[in-house]
C-alpha cells in the first residue's frame, strides 16, 4: 500500500508550528498539560524525521508493517491537529468575549475551566496513543527506511526520485492543447451512418479518435456537444449537459454545475479496467429510470421535449464518451430527435454496447499501435516532457507498452523525468515491471497488454514520483471523471491544504506552479485548454490514471468520494476530505452514515439541496470549502460558513450568493476568497480585518460587473494581498501603496475623473507598486481619461507580464516599449493603427496581442466607430492596417475583435512565430498576406450575428 508521505509530512510541519504556539501560551492550559504537549511535540519531531527518510528512500519493496505504522502516524497527526484547532477556538473564543482588559486571569480561568479540563483530557489520551505507536513499532519490528530484517540494508530498486523545483520552473508556452492521434488514419473517414461506435480496450485511444472526428466534422452541423457517461450514469445530467452546450443562453443560469461536471473532454481517455460487482445491475437501474420521483421525471420529460423542439430543424453532432451500458446508450439516443442529417459518435470498451444500434451503426474497432507508430508517439511525448539522453533508452522501454497509447505516453513522461539512468538500468526496469516475461512486451502475436499489466505500468510511474508530488496527484481524485480542472483552482487549494511550502527561494505560489508543471511532464495530467498567455488553463486526468489515483486516495483515507462515476465502499474510519459529486437523495443518505466530525475539506458539485448534512460537521476545523458552480445556495449557508474559523480557501464562484455578511470578519485564517460570477457587488467593511487574505477574486470579466471596495481598505491593512481582481473604483479612495505584495490588480470598472482624489491616488499607486511585485494590470476605463493619463507616469511598471487597457485610446503610453517582460497585451480596438503595431513589434517577449471591442449594443457608440474610421485615414495607414516586417519575435497569438475590421495586410516577413490568428467581426474589409506568415497553423474567423452569437469557420 502506497504511503502518503508528502501529505503526512506537510500536516506534521503545520502541526508542530501550532504546538509551539500553544506551548508558549501557558495561561490557556491546565497544570500538567504542558508536559503532555511537550512529549507529543518531541515525539512528532522524531516522526517527522522518519517521514523525511521515508520520502527520500522509500520504494516499491515496503512491507505491510511499515504501511500500517505509517498510517497510524498519519491518523494521530490529523487527530492532534483537530484537537488543537478545536481547543484554540473554544478557549480564545471565550477570551475574546471577556474583552474588558481589567479582568484578571483568575476570572478567565474560572470561565474556561470546563473547556480547559476537556482539552487536558483529550491531550492526555493523545499522549498515550503516541506512546503506544512508538512501542508498537519496537514490539513488531518495524524497520527503518532502507533496512530489511535484522537491520540489513535493502536494495534501492524503484526508489522515488527527489524533486528539484528549478527543473520544473520553466513552462513551455503553447496555444493548441489538442494534438491529433497517431496511427489512426483508417478511423478518420466520414461519418456516413447515424451512429458511429468506436470500441476498443481501455487506454487504446478511443476518446482521442472520437475527439479528432468531432473536431474534423463538427463545423458541418448546426449544433454539437460532448458528454462523458460513466459506470453510474444520470440521464438527466447528460441531457442537461447537452442542452447547456447547444443552448447556452437558455441553460447557463440553471445548469452551471452540470456543464462543469460533464463538460468537453479534449484529451486521450480510456475505460477503467474492471466493473465492480453489482455495478451492471446498478447501471441498468439508474439508466432505465427506475425509482425516479415523479417531480424529477416531469423535469426530465420537459427537458427531452425542449431538446427535440430545438433540434427539430437543426442538425447536430453529439459525442457520447465512455458508455458502459447498452441501456444507457438507448436511453440517450431515444431522448434525441431523429434527424437524417445528424450524427452521434459513441466510445465504449464493450462490444455489446457497440452492437446495440447495429442497424444504424458504423462500428470502428480500435487496436494497439504498430511498432512504427508506437515509437513515434513515445518520442513525441518524450520531447514534450523535456526529455534528454535519448541514446541510452532502449526500444524495449516503449515496446513493453504493447502499442497502447496511454501506457506509451505515461512511460515517456516517466523516462523523461529520469534522464540519469543508464541503458542497463532501463533494461532492468523493464524486467522488473514484467519479470515473468524475458522478452520484449511488444505485441507478440498481436496480443495487447492486459488490464492488470497496464495497471503495473501506471503504478510504477506513479510510485516513482517524489512524495510531495504524489500527495498533490492524490488530490486530483476530488474532481469528477472527465472534469476539466482549473490550474489556478488546483494550485490554490494545494496551498490551502498545506501541501506546498517555500523552497529554493520561490514563493508558495511559484512552488505550486512547479508541482503542476511536473505533473504535466509526467503525463499524469494533460492540458485540455491553454490561456492566451500560453500557460495551461485547464487540465484533465485520463480515466485509467484517475481510477488508480482514486483507489490510492481511498486506500489511504486521503479523500472520500460520494457519488459521481465510482462504485466505492463507504469509509470505515474518519472522513478527512469529502468530495460530493452527486445531488440526489441517495447521496445525502450515504453521507449521513459517515463520521464527518473530522472533515477538513469539503468540495461539492451540483446542487446543495439534500447533499450536506451540516449538523454532522465541526465547522471550526474545516480549512477548504469549494462550492464552485453549485446551485441552491441559501442565506443560511453563509451563516454556517462564518462558523468555519479555520477556513483558508473559500470558493462561492458561480453560486447564488447575493451578499457577504459582516460576520465574515471571523474567518481570520482566510487566504483565498473567490466570488466571481455571483451577485455580490460590494465587499463589507469587515473584510479588511482579514489580514491573512491573499487572493480576492470577484466580479465578472465578461459582463464587467465589479466589486466595490470598502473605505477601510486604505487603513494600511490586508498587506498580504497578492491578487485584487474584479474591482470597481468610482470616487472614494484608491490608495494601494501599502499593498507591496500585490501581483495582480484588475479594475473591471473605473469611473474616476481628474478631479476625483482616487484619480491621482490610483496613478501614484500603480507607479509605486510597479517597482515591487506588480505583474498583471487590467483597467477598464469608461471615460478613458485615466488611461490617457498613464502616458505621464515618471516610472512605469517595468515588471509587468500582462497588461490590459480598455477605453477610447488612440495613442499608446510612451513607456510601453520598455516592458521587456510583457507576454500578454490586450488593447482597445481604437488603438489599432499601423504606427502602434510598429511600436509594439519591439516587445521581444510578447506572446499574445489582442485588439478588442465589446459587441454589446450599449458599447457600440458613434465615437468609437469614428475613431476606427479616422485611424484608416492616417498617413501611416493609407486606408489599411499593415503588420510590419520583422519584430514580434515571440508572438504566437494575434486577435482582432470589432464590429468593423479594416483591411489587414501581413508583410512578407511579418510575425515569424505566429501560430494562431483570430478575427471576430460584423464586417471585414479584407485579409491579405496571411500566406506570408510562415508558422501560421490556425485562422479563426467569427462572424457575429445580431444576437451577438458567433459563427466560426
Amino acid at each position: 500500500m502506497e504511503l502518503v508521505v508528502g501529505a503526512s509530512e506537510a500536516t506534521m510541519k503545520s502541526l508542530l508550528g501550532k504546538l509551539g504556539g500553544l506551548l508558549s501560551q501557558e495561561y490557556t492550559l491546565n497544570r500538567g498539560v504542558n508536559g503532555d504537549l511537550q512529549y507529543i511535540n518531541d515525539e512528532l519531531r522524531t516522526m517527522q524525521s522518519f517521514l523525511r527518510a521515508v520520502g527520500k528512500g522509500h520504494g516499491h519493496g515496503h512491507d505491510d508493517l511499515m504501511d500500517d505504522w505509517m498510517k497510524q502516524i498519519r491518523d494521530i497527526t490529523y487527530d492532534i491537529e483537530d484537537c488543537i484547532d478545536d481547543s484554540a477556538d473554544r478557549l480564545h473564543g471565550l477570551r475574546s468575549d471577556v474583552c474588558c482588559y481589567f479582568l484578571v486571569n483568575s476570572v478567565y480561568e474560572v470561565l474556561t475551566w470546563w473547556p480547559r479540563r476537556d482539552v487536558a483530557s483529550r491531550i492526555s489520551v493523545l499522549k498515550m496513543r503516541a506512546q503506544q505507536i512508538g512501542e508498537r513499532r519496537n514490539r513488531y519490528g518495524v524497520n527503518n527506511p532502507g533496512t530489511g530484517a535484522g537491520g540489513a540494508p535493502t536494495g534501492t530498486r524503484g526508489t522515488a526520485v527527489g524533486f528539484d523545483a528549478a527543473d520544473n520552473q520553466e513552462e513551455s508556452l503553447q496555444l493548441v492543447a489538442f494534438k491529433g492521434p497517431v496511427g489512426v488514419e483508417e478511423h478518420m473517414r466520414e461519418l456516413e451512418k447515424p451512429v458511429t461506435c468506436i470500441v476498443g480496450f481501455g487506454g487504446v485511444g478511443k476518446t482521442a479518435i472520437a475527439t479528432a472526428l468531432y473536431r474534423r466534422f463538427g463545423d458541418k452541423f448546426h449544433h454539437r456537444a460532448m458528454v462523458t457517461v460513466s459506470q453510474i450514469s444520470d440521464l438527466g445530467g447528460i441531457l442537461r449537459s447537452i442542452d447547456g452546450q447547444v443552448r447556452p443562453q437558455a441553460s447557463n443560469e440553471k445548469q452551471q454545475s452540470s456543464s462543469a461536471e460533464s463538460g468537453i473532454t479534449a484529451a486521450i481517455k480510456g475505460i477503467r479496467g474492471h466493473i465492480s460487482r453489482g455495478a451492471s445491475a446498478v447501471m441498468a437501474k439508474c439508466c432505465g429510470g427506475a425509482g425516479i420521483p415523479e417531480e424529477d421525471r416531469a423535469k426530465l420529460d420537459l427537458l427531452k421535449k425542449d431538446l427535440k423542439e430545438h433540434f427539430k430543424e437543426n442538425s447536430y453532432l453529439i459525442l457520447i464518451d465512455d458508455v458502459w451500458s447498452a441501456t444507457t446508450l438507448d436511453n440517450i439516443i431515444n431522448a434525441l430527435p431523429e434527424n437524417k442529417d445528424s450524427r452521434i459518435i459513441v466510445t465504449t470498451r464493450f462490444h455489446a454496447v457497440a452492437t446495440t444500434r447495429r442497424g444504424e451503426g458504423d462500428i470502428r474497432r480500435v487496436k494497439g499501435l504498430g511498432d512504427e507508430q508506437s515509437e513515434k508517439l513515445f518520442w513525441q511525448a518524450f520531447l514534450e516532457s523535456k526529455g534528454s539522453s535519448k541514446d541510452v533508452i532502449p526500444d524495449k522501454v516503449w515496446k513493453m507498452c504493447g502499442g497502447l497509447p496511454l501506457a506509451i505516453v505515461i512511460m515517456a513522461g516517466y523516462v523523461a523525468c529520469n534522464s540519469r539512468k543508464s541503458e542497463k538500468e532501463w533494461l532492468d526496469l523493464c524486467n522488473s515491471i514484467f519479470p515473468e516475461s524475458g522478452k520484449d512486451r511488444a505485441k507478440a502475436g498481436g496480443k495487447e497488454l492486459t488490464q492488470e499489466e497496464v495497471g503495473k505500468i501506471i503504478s510504477h510511474c506513479y510510485n516513482d514520483m517524489p512524495a510531495e508530488i504524489k500527495t498533490c496527484s492524490l488530490y486530483l481524485s476530488i474532481f469528477p471523471k472527465g472534469h476539466r480542472i482549473s490550474r489556478k483552482r488546483l494550485t490554490r487549494r494545494w496551498i490551502a491544504e498545506g501541501f506546498v511550502c517555500e523552497k529554493q527561494g520561490l514563493s508558495v505560489e511559484d512552488v505550486a506552479e512547479t508541482y503542476f508543471n511536473h505533473l504535466i511532464r509526467r503525463k499524469i495530467i494533460r492540458a485540455a485548454e491553454h490561456s492566451s498567455n500560453g500557460k495551461v488553463k485547464k487540465c484533465i486526468v485520463h480515466d485509467m490514471v484517475l481510477e488508480h489515483i482514486v483507489a490510492k486516495a481511498s486506500e489511504e483515507n486521503f479523500i472520500t468520494v460520494v457519488g459521481g462515476s465510482w462504485v466505492m465502499q463507504p469509509p470505515t474510519s474518519k472522513v478527512r476530505r469529502l468530495s460530493l459529486q452527486g445531488s440526489d437523495s441517495k447521496r445525502s443518505k450515504d453521507t449521513e452514515k459517515m463520521n464527518l466530525s473530522h472533515v477538513r475539506s469539503v468540495t461539492m458539485f451540483g446542487s446543495l439541496n439534500n447533499q450536506l448534512p451540516s449538523r454532522s460537521f465541526k465547522f471550526g476545523i474545516v480549512q477548504v470549502l469549494d462550492l464552485e458552480g453549485c446551485t441552491g445556495f441559501k442565506q443560511h449557508h453563509t451563516e454556517e460558513i462564518c462558523k468555519m474559523l479555520h477556513v483558508k480557501y473559500l470558493s462561492l464562484r458561480k453560486t447564488d450568493i447575493k451578499k457577504l455578511p459582516e460576520r465574515i470578519r471571523k474567518l481570520k485564517n482566510l487566504e483565498t476568497l473567490d466570488i466571481r460570477g455571483t451577485n455580490v457587488v460590494e465587499l463589507p467593511n469587515t473584510i479588511c480585518q482579514l489580514e491573512r487574505l491573499v487572493n480576492i477574486l470577484g466580479g465578472d470579466k465578461t459582463t464587467r460587473v465589479a466589486l466595490k471596495l470598502p473605505e477601510e481598505l486604505k487603513k494600511k491593512k490586508m498587506k498580504a494581498l497578492r491578487i485584487l481582481s474584479g474591482i470597481e473604483i468610482a470616487g472614494g479612495s484608491a490608495d494601494f501603496h501599502h499593498l507591496t505584495e500585490l501581483r495582480k490588480l484588475a479594475i473591471y470598472k473605473l469611473k474616476a475623473t481628474k478631479n476625483d482624489p482616487s484619480f491621482k491616488e490610483l496613478s501614484s499607486s500603480i507607479e509605486y507598486l510597479g517597482g515591487y511585485s506588480l505583474q498583471t494590470l487590467v483597467i477598464d476605463d469608461e471615460s478613458s481619461e485615466f488611461i490617457k493619463s498613464l502616458d505621464d507616469l515618471s516610472s512605469p511598471p517595468k515588471f509587468l507580464v500582462a497588461l490590459e487597457l480598455s477605453g477610447k485610446i488612440v495613442k499608446l503610453p510612451c513607456w510601453i516599449k520598455q516592458l521587456s517582460s510583457l507576454k500578454k497585451l490586450t488593447l482597445s480596438i481604437t488603438a489599432l493603427r499601423t504606427d502602434n503595431l510598429k511600436q509594439l513589434s519591439d516587445l521581444e517577449a510578447l506572446f499574445s496581442l489582442t485588439f478588442s471591442f465589446s459587441f454589446r449594443a450599449e458599447k457600440q457608440d458613434p465615437e468609437t466607430l469614428t475613431i476606427l474610421a479616422k485611424n484608416k485615414l492616417l498617413p501611416c495607414c493609407g486606408g489599411e492596417i499593415t503588420v510590419p516586417d520583422g519584430g514580434f519575435k515571440s508572438l504566437k497569438l494575434l486577435c482582432f475583435s470589432a464590429p468593423l475590421l479594416p483591411s489587414l495586410i501581413f508583410s512578407g516577413q511579418a510575425m515569424p512565430e505566429l501560430e494562431r490568428l483570430e478575427l471576430r467581426f460584423n464586417i471585414l474589409e479584407g485579409l491579405f498576406g496571411a500566406e506570408n506568415v510562415a508558422k501560421l497553423k490556425e485562422v479563426h474567423l467569427t462572424l457575429d450575428d445580431k444576437a451577438g452569437e458567433g459563427i466560426t469557420t
